[in-house]
């Protein structure tokens, strides 16, 4: 085989198909929803590479002997259609002043090669038009508005003799179009292309537009031939020379430079036959040399496969960096509410709560200075003082309730906005957190969190209340102090909850300090010293199971923004690269 290149057997390139329909289900898959520096440009990439897998070459392995596909490109007003029309001999495509517009470019083929084409096997998108020949260009003098370049894009099939059997010949729209569509279609048409004719002129040849395309053919090593239009004679040796420099200054010093002498057209508006010789006469040299074919097929398949293996490398690192900033997002709101329970916890034991109303209730409910001063007595003289205490009227231990449940509220509802203040201004300081949460406000609690919290806390102290009732439960002799003194005795376990860690200095030792002991010693009287110490540990840890549900429903308001489909992973993506570029290699 000529270039020395490996002939695929039928097995290796049905492997080779299943590897690169994996490749492109993923690159599909991907989605890339955060907007962080150069998403655009990877979408994109991913896009065009999706796009390539199905227009050229996933159809392209399936049908390695399937005739070359010859796409003619190149700037605005370069000539590209009056070359397709002096190729074939006759008027194929109108040409003219008014850029084009349509969608519609023809793809004139040798009759016998119709079925390659008529199939959808190479540009499956594009919706097929058959046996007519449309103008893709407007001409000058045409009357009447435009045709709409959102109409559906079509691909016109034209059969005719005088193009080779085994080559396509593609007219493909200007690569720098007034039209955004058009400037995308060509780019895929030219995605799709076997070997590129690259139209540009004398005046326009060193662009850049063209340039980056040509670019892109170098990387894709994709047989490229360069003609160079409307060339004076007196300027031809000058200006083919200085292309023939920028070629190989990019690495296409290989490609076929075909010089087009500016010429009179005809009344038809067709080049002399003369003109366009040479070209056509490498054009039919290719088509009649099967081997030829097939070397060019395979280097531009291996060619454009190392290349997308680059492009699925470079979509692994974006996926990766998606990965990242999601778990930044997720890390900063997940820090902000831990450290929200750690505050609230740490209120809890630090005798904050004892201050104020809860303890102006509690001091209420166990009594005056005599209570303060006959507690330290022996446990008997205690169990005699209490057992007085709750024969009469029960004292008032569900204000005490109250005022620890509107106390701990007030605690979880500040920590609970300032963790949210937080995040919000964490995540707007991230481009992509600012995406997530766009005119949204997330900065303070939401609606009915008050009301939750505020269950959430009764739901506590009903606990502590069976967490009493479940530990006296066998002491019979405890039966009536527990049923005139649960309540009493849930608030007095509350108390010491609060006041596990000494947090309390001055004169709120003598008062709140000495009104934990009180708690303390009372709950000793009925179920001994480790039991309290274990009641309360228990009673604490439940508080904190509570605080962490609680905060964690505030924290999903901004992790479920998170909770997106982002398609494979990096290393995913990554193996595939490395499938492809072994795939290269080994063709």
């Amino acid at each position: 085989m000529p270039g020395g290149r490996k002939q695929s057997s039928p097995g290796q390139a049905a492997e080779a198909v299943a590897v690169l329909e994996d490749v492109h289900r993923d690159l599909a898959a991907l989605s890339l929803p955060l907007a962080l520096p150069g998403v655009e440009e990877a979408r994109l990439d991913i896009r065009k590479s999706v796009a390539q897998l199905e227009d050229y070459i996933l159809p392209r392995y399936r049908s390695l002997d399937a005739p070359l596909l010859a796409v003619v490109g190149g700037s605005t007003g370069a000539g590209k259609s009056t070359l397709v029309n002096a190729l074939v001999g006759h008027p194929v495509t109108r040409a003219g002043a008014i850029r084009p517009t349509t969608r519609q470019p023809i793809l004139l083929h040798h009759p016998a090669d119709a079925a390659w084409f008529e199939d959808q096997r190479v540009l499956p998108h594009l919706s097929r038009i058959r046996g007519a020949v449309v103008s893709t260009r407007i001409p000058a003098n045409q009357a009447g508005p435009a045709p709409d370049p959102a109409s559906i894009p079509s691909l016109v099939l034209v059969g005719d003799t005088a193009v080779p059997a085994g080559i396509a010949l593609l007219d493909a729209p200007d690569v720098d179009s007034v039209s955004d569509e058009n400037r995308r279609l060509a780019g895929q048409l030219l995605a799709a292309a076997d070997l590129w004719v690259f139209v540009t002129t004398a005046n326009r040849y060193a662009d850049a537009v063209p340039w980056k395309l040509l670019l892109d053919a170098a990387a894709r090593d994709i047989m490229v031939a360069v003609v160079l239009d409307r060339v004076p004679a007196a300027a031809e040796e000058e200006v083919s020379a200085d292309l023939r420099a920028m070629l190989a200054r990019e690495g296409l010093g290989e490609a076929e430079l075909f010089i087009v002498p500016e010429v009179v057209l005809d009344a038809l508006g067709m080049l002399p036959a003369a003109a366009v010789e040479p070209l056509k006469t490498w054009l039919t040299g290719l088509a009649a040399d099967a081997a030829a074919r097939g070397d060019i097929a395979r280097r531009t398949l291996n060619g454009t496969v190392r290349a997308l293996g680059q492009r699925v490398l470079s979509a692994a690192d974006a996926a990766g960096g998606q990965k990242r900033a999601a778990g930044l997002l997720a890390a900063d709101a997940r820090s902000a509410y831990q450290d929200a329970v750690a505050r609230i916890l740490n209120a809890t034991k630090d005798g904050a709560l004892l201050r104020g109303e809860v303890l102006a209730r509690w001091q209420d409910f166990v009594g005056t200075g005599e209570f303060f001063r006959n507690v330290e007595q022996n446990i008997g003289r205690l169990r005699d003082r209490m057992g007085a205490f709750f024969r009469g009227e029960p004292p008032p231990a569900v204000k005490v309730e109250t005022a620890i449940e509107t106390g701990l509220q007030a605690v979880i509802l500040d920590e609970a906005a300032n963790a949210a203040e937080d995040t919000d201004q964490r995540w707007r300081s991230h481009p992509a957190g600012r995406q997530l949460l766009g005119t949204d406000d997330l900065s303070g609690t939401a609606p009915g969190f008050a009301d939750d919290v505020a269950a959430e806390i009764r739901a506590w102290q009903g606990s502590l209340m069976e967490l009493i009732r479940t530990e006296g439960q066998d002491k019979r002799t405890q039966a009536r102090w527990l049923s005139f003194g649960i309540n009493g005795l849930g608030a007095a376990l509350m108390i010491v909850v609060f006041s596990m860690t000494a947090g309390l200095t001055g004169l709120e030792i003598g008062l709140a300090g000495g009104t934990a002991v009180v708690g303390q010693r009372l709950l000793e009287a009925f179920f001994g010293e480790d039991a309290v110490r274990r009641l309360a540990q228990t009673a604490r840890e439940d508080l904190h199971a509570r605080c962490q549900k609680l905060l964690q429903g505030e924290q999903e308001r901004f992790l479920e923004r998170l909770d997106f489909d982002e398609g494979p992973s990096a290393e995913v993506l990554a193996g595939h690269a490395r499938s492809l570029a072994r795939l290269a290699d080994a063709a």
